[in-house]
């Protein structure tokens, strides 16, 4: 990340989750970190699918397996329907295997777009989303 042009912050503990779309694959690796830079958050989303292409992904099909998935979820409070990247992440306050990493590393963030609390988006996450999203030991 630091060759990318990031200067790490924080980073949260590895969390699993189920594999999506298809749960008998090998559970996911979870994790969200905070990062400063001066890029925008097209450089930002730029630099990111380009460590991806280093791990090896190819973008073909939505949803395809992947050997890393890097997602920018907030920048610095931005709200950004189009052009993309889409801020905060569209999806990022449905999925326990975000938020959850998150609240350890930014416990009093607020969602920019509908300003509700972390704690109140865990709560409202399905029973079964938050038990299937697990914190890793020894990481």
């Amino acid at each position: 990340m630091e060759e990318a042009g990031f200067r790490l912050v924080r980073r949260s503990s590895f969390w699993t989750s189920p594999a999506w779309p298809d749960p008998s694959d090998p559970p996911y690796v979870n994790a969200v970190i905070e990062v400063e830079t001066a890029q925008g958050p097209d450089e930002i989303l730029q630099r990111l699918h380009a460590i991806e292409a280093e791990f090896g992904r190819q973008r073909s099909v939505r949803n395809a397996p992947r050997p890393l998935d890097l997602d920018l979820i907030d920048c610095r409070g931005l709200i950004r329907e189009a052009p993309g990247p889409v801020l905060p992440h569209p999806r990022m306050a449905e999925r326990a295997f975000v938020l959850c990493p998150l609240a350890e590393i930014a416990p009093d963030w607020t969602h920019p777009k509908s300003g509700r609390a972390l704690d109140s988006l865990i709560a409202a996450l399905p029973s079964a989303d938050l038990s299937a999203t697990r914190l890793l030991q020894n990481n």
